[in-house]
């Protein structure tokens, strides 16, 4: 006995079908002739709105000579390195002023939206100068990434006096919001 339910299925999260499917015969062997299905998309517009998004917010960070990269993993974990020349499809040259060049894989790199103007595999006299001009070490801690990272620093080196202190201060100041908001309340029924 041939039934006909087909079970949904869909391409992708963001372009869902339904599977409408074609009436078999109890007889007829299913082949691909007849036992095709009509796949209606849902005309939710989230095709055209990707692309338009993608139009208008094209991707910044490339892996480029110049590029800035943070290391994520490693014995260099938290430094800013510069790409300086792209070795192959996973692993680039970098350098730093404070570091010795070598390479690193792709996958300990995470890449940043600062860039500098350099030629490929610059000597470090250039390329401490380049880092100067484009005031690399200013751009990152002003950024908001740079801030958080520095933040988190200052925190995981706070001794415990330090860390009942901070915890004081969110107590007074919970206390200075919780009556302002009383007056505003009292000041908004009255």
């Amino acid at each position: 006995m041939t039934s006909n339910t087909t079970v949904a299925t869909s391409v992708s999260p963001a372009t869902p079908m339904q599977v409408t499917p074609t009436p078999s015969t109890k007889s007829a062997p299913r082949t691909a002739t007849n036992a095709t299905k009509r796949v209606v998309f849902a005309s939710s517009g989230n095709a055209s709105q990707s692309s338009a998004s993608r139009a208008t917010q094209p991707f910044k960070r490339y892996v480029e000579i110049g590029r800035i990269a943070l290391v994520n993993y490693g014995k260099d974990y938290g430094k800013l390195v510069v790409i300086v020349d792209v070795i192959d499809q996973n692993r680039a040259l970098v350098d730093a002023p404070d570091m010795v060049r070598g390479q690193m894989n792709f996958k300990r790199l995470t890449l940043t939206d600062i860039k500098i103007d350099i030629k490929r595999v610059p000597n470090k006299k250039t390329l401490v100068a380049a880092l100067e001009a484009a005031d690399v070490k200013n751009k990152w801690e002003s950024s908001s990434w740079g801030r958080k990272l520095i933040v988190q620093k200052k925190r995981a080196s706070l001794n415990d006096f330090d860390r009942f202190k901070i915890m004081l201060a969110k107590i007074k100041k919970a206390g200075v919001v919780r009556q302002e908001l009383a007056k505003l309340k009292k000041e908004t029924t009255a």
